[in-house]
């Protein structure tokens, strides 16, 4: 063999290192993806959950503008026309998972039932800010 047809056939393909230095670069790659996928999926239900907490403490807030009392459970708003349906929390993928706060007794209506004060999530999950779900 010539020396030019061993330098072409040493140019022709791809050491062992050469691969498996594109190999690592690619597997590095996807998994930082990877991660940025799961933290923008955790990241959009967490925007859900404060959305869906505004909108049913808001629906509370009306309710008890209405009617001077706080709804007797979460499914009041929904029968009374404050909202549409209960949402789904986020994090359980379920709308009977709500913890509800109930309110204090009313000292200038003492015979009045308390209600629903507050929602916050039913999840023990924690957030990406370390907080917990359960104390939004």
């Amino acid at each position: 063999m010539s020396h030019r047809s061993l330098v072409r056939r040493a140019e022709a393909g791809f050491t062992l290192i050469e691969l498996l230095v594109v190999v690592s670069l690619i597997v590095i790659l996807a998994s930082i993806g990877l991660a940025n996928y799961h933290n923008g999926i955790v990241r959009a239900r967490e925007a859900v959950l404060k959305e869906d907490l505004f909108r049913m403490r808001d629906a509370i807030d009306q309710y008890y503008a209405d009617k001077g009392t706080y709804p007797a459970e979460i499914t009041s708003l929904v029968s009374d026309g404050y909202l549409r349906a209960v949402p789904k929390d986020p994090f359980t993928n379920s709308a009977t998972s709500w913890q509800t706060v109930q309110s204090q007794p009313d000292p200038a209506n003492p015979t009045a039932t308390p209600g629903v004060y507050d929602v916050k999530s039913g999840s023990d999950a924690t957030a990406l800010d370390g907080t917990k779900y359960s104390d939004w």
